[in-house]
């Protein structure tokens, strides 16, 4: 997943249903960043900016997530998701149990409250609101084995020919089963999920 895919947005309510199913069979939720638009540099184009907005519409439409639409992206963007991922990375580092809290708190940010989450200080913030220490995560954001951390996650989502997020994959012993690529609503996933944990209690 990315921090700023929208689709993963719309998806949240449905992950963390999902993670609630399979902790209560003692499977805990691992996330990985993907990299959607890691190291853009450019500034959005009106073009590509009237094309983003629009396919958030539609994710809005199809979910029922919150987006701030008043202000959203604005001239100058850039629109890169490096920075979110690594602040991902680094929760998962420094506090796994509080990486899916973050993540829902740059999707909050970014998409209902319209903040610009490819800023360190903003994702410094909300790491602390999410319960990690903010001079910890800072100096870890920075540090270079973050950034090669970072990269390595998106080079694992690479090697296996993932394209399109979300993805949410089952593992068991190393083995890999793809319940979802894109967004599914949940009464299509929880069963999926359940017929997978059930297997596995049956093992």
């Amino acid at each position: 997943m990315d921090p700023m895919c929208s689709w993963c947005w719309g998806f949240a309510p449905v992950a963390q249903a999902l993670a609630e199913q399979a902790a209560e069979a003692g499977v805990p939720l691992h996330l990985v960043a993907g990299g959607l638009r890691a190291g853009h540099g450019a500034a959005l184009d009106a073009n590509t900016r009237r094309y983003i907005l629009e396919h958030w519409q539609a994710v809005s439409l199809a979910t029922g997530q919150p987006f701030r639409f008043e202000g959203a992206l604005p001239e100058g963007f850039v629109y890169d998701t490096e920075p979110a991922c690594r602040a991902l990375v680094v929760a998962r580092t420094l506090a796994p149990e509080l990486a899916w809290p973050l993540v829902r708190l740059i999707q909050h940010a970014f998409y209902a409250e319209g903040r610009d989450v490819t800023l360190a200080s903003t994702l410094v913030a909300l790491a602390e609101q999410a319960g990690i220490p903010r001079i910890e995560f800072a100096h870890a954001f920075d540090d270079a084995a973050s950034h090669e951390s970072t990269v390595a996650d998106f080079t694992w989502v690479q090697d296996l020919g993932i394209a399109g997020f979300p993805t949410l994959l089952a593992e068991r012993e190393g083995q890999l089963a793809l319940l979802t690529n894109g967004y599914q609503p949940l009464e299509e996933l929880a069963p999926l999920l359940g017929r997978w944990l059930e297997r596995g209690a049956h093992a």
